[in-house]
């Protein structure tokens, strides 16, 4: 059974490029129906737009203007995904929290996040990752790609892969590691929720 996803970006867009990749050649059974952002500048518009996928800029900025709250932009922004009834919402480096606001209205999102579970949780996990390594205080990071609760980074994680880090690494090195891990990792997480939904028909 072909499933319909949504796949939220704030930048580049390489692992939304990965899932199209896959879809493509049918490594995933899927459908993208709609790819968001919040940033009208992000280059996985492009990506999305090349692949004639619909795309919704959903940016923040005209609800601060207007005096409007964080909480005020959530619960608009769900009430649009609602009308696509997605069978799963992908948070493909979407760079926003997302409040219970939204996360009340959905219990199929899935994130991905370049650090292993309980380490390095919110933004600059590579970065800080390197750095505690460097200090000695790990030896390995990794990806995962989790299911999305109130608490950030905290969800059940659906897929894990540690990834290591060596001696002669830059934070290049290791970024480009990791990023290559996350392409493969968010393509292995969206074919088992999926088909983890098609055993419940």
């Amino acid at each position: 059974m072909t499933r319909n996803i949504i796949v939220f970006i704030s930048g580049n867009g390489s692992n939304l490029q990965a899932i199209i990749d896959s879809v493509k050649s049918g490594t995933l059974d899927c459908n993208i129906l709609l790819v968001v952002s919040n940033r009208g500048s992000a280059y996985g518009l492009t990506r999305a737009a090349q692949a004639n996928i619909p795309t919704l800029i959903f940016s923040l900025k005209p609800y601060k203007d207007a005096g409007k709250s964080r909480n005020e932009y959530d619960e608009d922004l769900a009430k649009k995904i609602k009308e696509y009834n997605p069978d799963l919402i992908v948070l493909a480096g979407w760079m926003h929290i997302l409040s219970i606001n939204f996360l009340k209205y959905f219990d199929n999102i899935i994130n991905l996040h370049p650090a292993l579970p309980n380490n390095f949780d919110g933004v600059n996990a590579i970065e800080r990752a390197y750095n505690a390594f460097k200090k000695g205080e790990i030896t390995n990071t990794g990806v995962m790609v989790h299911k999305v609760v109130p608490d950030v980074d905290k969800g059940e994680p659906l897929l894990i892969e540690e990834v290591p880090i060596l001696e002669s690494d830059t934070l290049d090195d290791l970024e480009t590691r990791i990023h290559s891990t996350e392409h493969r990792l968010i393509v292995q997480a969206v074919k088992k929720f999926l088909d983890g939904l098609n055993q419940q028909i």
